[in-house]
C-alpha cells in the first residue's frame, strides 16, 4: 500500500535566484534529481548556458532566465514568464547575494576605514535583492494560495565575525525581513505561504576564499579560529545545504515558518570553551 511521502517534491516548481553559483546551481542539480521543475535566475546568459548546459535536463524541467534582482520590473515579468511557462510557482530560493571589498575591514583597518558606498552596494543586494523576489513570486504565491519561500541568511546574522561589516549587517536585516514576512503572507494572503531562511555557517566559496585560505591551500589565522569554534572541526560543503532546503520546500514542513535554519556545523552552539 502506498503511503504519502510529505518529503516529496516531484512536480514542484522551483526558482534559484543566483542560480549560477555554487550554492544556488548545487540545490537546483538536487530538486532535479528529484523531480522539480527548476527555473534558474543569473545576472549574465553566458553563466545561464554554463550551468544548464552542465545540468543537462529538458526544457520542460529546467529554464534559465537573464534577471537583475535589484530590478522589480525585470523581476516581475520573469515570474509571469515562469508562471505562464509551468503554471505555478511552489518555491523561491533566495541565492543570489554576495559581498565586496570596500565593505569589508582589512587586517591593518578599522570601521572608520569602511567605504559606505561600498557598504550601501551590499545591504541593497543581500536585503532588497531578496525582497524584490519575494514581492514579485510572492504575489503568484498569493493568488494561488500557496508557496515556501527559503532566503539565505548567514551566521554572521548570529554572531560578530570580524571585517564583514556589511554582510553581516545585511544578512541580520534579512533575518528579521524573513520573520516579518512570514507573519505577512500567513495573516494576510494565506497561511500556506511559508517564509524561512538558511543560515549557513562556514563554507569555502570564492567569495570568502582568500580569508580563509593561503595560497598554497592552508588555513589562514581566521580559517584555523573558525575549525577550532566549530565543533566539527571542518567547513561545511554546499551539498550539505540541500537537505535543510528539501524539507522546507516540501509539505513536511508544512508548520514552519518564520524559522532561521543554522547549518554551521555546531558553530553557533559553542562558547568555545
Amino acid at each position: 500500500m502506498k503511503t504519502n511521502n510529505t518529503f516529496d517534491i516531484n512536480g514542484k516548481v522551483c526558482v534559484i535566484t543566483g542560480g549560477a553559483g555554487v550554492l544556488g546551481s548545487t540545490i537546483a542539480r538536487h530538486l532535479l534529481a528529484e523531480g522539480a521543475h527548476v527555473a534558474i535566475l543569473s545576472l549574465a546568459q553566458d553563466d545561464i548556458d554554463k550551468i544548464t548546459q552542465e545540468l543537462d535536463f529538458p526544457d520542460d524541467r529546467l529554464a534559465g532566465y537573464v534577471c537583475n534582482v535589484l530590478d522589480a520590473d525585470m523581476v516581475a515579468e520573469v515570474a509571469q514568464q515562469i508562471v505562464t511557462k509551468w503554471g505555478k510557482v511552489d518555491a523561491l530560493l533566495n541565492a543570489a547575494g554576495g559581498n565586496m571589498a570596500g565593505a569589508t575591514i582589512g587586517p591593518d583597518q578599522t570601521i572608520l576605514d569602511m567605504d559606505l558606498n561600498d557598504f550601501d552596494k551590499v545591504s541593497k543586494l543581500n536585503l532588497t535583492g531578496s525582497l524584490i523576489p519575494c514581492m514579485a513570486f510572492g504575489k503568484h504565491m498569493a493568488g494561488q494560495g500557496f508557496g515556501s519561500i527559503i532566503n539565505y541568511s548567514s551566521m554572521t546574522a548570529y554572531r560578530t565575525i570580524t571585517r564583514v561589516v556589511g554582510y553581516s549587517a545585511s544578512k541580520a536585516a534579512l533575518s528579521n525581513l524573513t520573520q516579518w514576512l512570514a507573519v505577512e503572507f500567513a495573516l494576510k494572503f494565506s497561511p500556506k505561504i511559508r517564509v524561512n531562511a538558511i543560515a549557513p555557517g562556514f563554507f569555502i566559496g570564492n567569495q570568502n576564499r582568500r580569508l580563509l585560505t593561503n595560497e598554497d591551500g592552508s588555513y589562514t589565522e581566521r580559517g584555523n579560529t573558525i575549525i577550532a569554534n566549530t565543533p566539527m572541526k571542518r567547513f561545511g560543503e554546499a551539498e550539505e545545504l540541500n537537505g535543510a532546503l528539501h524539507w522546507l520546500i516540501s509539505d513536511a514542513s508544512s508548520f514552519v515558518t518564520g524559522t532561521i535554519l543554522p547549518i554551521d556545523g555546531g558553530f553557533n552552539a559553542f562558547s568555545g570553551v
